[in-house]
């Protein structure tokens, strides 16, 4: 459950900074930040962006399916008992 809610979340994620970045400059994301004609700025700005918003969502996302387990079973996921907050 928690992988299949990471992949869902990473893919809307995406979708959702594809079209934030397109509404913000008037073009399409750059494919291959790492291509010469992409210039330093646009490149640095989509890899942070994208970075940001892919990591929150896998984060938020993983959170949300361990609750739900928890509310499941009583209990949190076996990779989530040991650790302390």
């Amino acid at each position: 459950m928690g992988l299949a809610s990471t992949v869902v979340a990473t893919v809307v994620a995406r979708k959702a900074l594809t079209t934030t970045w397109k509404v913000a400059t008037g073009k399409k994301p750059p494919v291959n930040a790492a291509h010469p004609d992409v210039s330093v700025g646009e490149a640095v700005a989509w890899a942070t962006a994208s970075g940001v918003a892919v990591g929150l969502a896998r984060m938020l996302a993983s959170r949300k399916a361990a609750e739900y387990y928890r509310k499941s079973t009583g209990h949190l996921p076996a990779n989530l008992e040991d650790v302390e907050v």
